[in-house]
């Protein structure tokens, strides 16, 4: 199995023999680890937040992972009204709310006590996930990499890697030359 990981421009890249489907087995198990990750940060800067170990943080984030697939859209629908009025600022609560039910779940191994530590926490365990995830690049599409912003703050389209060799250009392309002060 020949597999190729990039780092490049702060993100990992994948470039292998291997179609990028593949590879959702070990996208599942980074996105869990980063999820764990993000759960401990928040067990070490909050005080309310309890986690006995490693083992307990890794099932507080497959149940945080379990609720937010499955209860997280059905509650986002439910409080769309009050979610556009304060600005999808209530999605921090409902957040809370999800990592309040984990806790219940797991038991005395995740414990989260007090509205401020669960609210905390919550955007704790946000931010850290996202910014996790943003260094890991989402492979389970087809021809899809994140790549940086490109010119003007937009992103590049997806397909082939920055090694990939040019190849004939299609009718979709517009070959555009500045001469004087207008584009030709």
């Amino acid at each position: 199995m020949n597999r190729k990981f990039k780092f490049e421009n702060g993100r990992f890249y994948y470039y292998g023999n291997q179609s990028p489907q593949m590879t959702f087995l070990g996208l599942l198990a980074a996105k869990w680890l980063i999820l764990t990750v993000a759960v401990l940060a928040a067990a070490i800067l909050i005080e309310n937040i309890e986690v006995s170990g490693f083992f307990a943080a890794l099932l507080a984030a497959a149940a945080i992972g379990f609720l937010n697939m499955f209860f997280k859209p059905i509650l986002l629908i439910l409080t769309l009204p009050i979610n556009i009025m304060s600005l999808g600022l209530f999605t921090i609560v409902i957040n809370a709310l999800l990592l309040r039910m984990a806790s219940g779940m797991i038991g005395d191994a995740f414990n989260v006590v007090g509205f401020w530590s669960t609210i905390f926490g919550a955007i704790v365990i946000s931010v850290v996930n996202w910014f996790l995830t943003m260094v890991v690049a989402d492979t389970t599409k087809p021809g899809y990499m994140r790549r940086p912003r490109g010119p003007g703050g937009s992103r590049t389209r997806p397909g082939p890697g920055p090694d990939a060799e040019p190849g004939p250009k299609s009718d979709e392309t517009i070959d555009l030359s500045k001469k004087g002060d207008r584009w030709e």
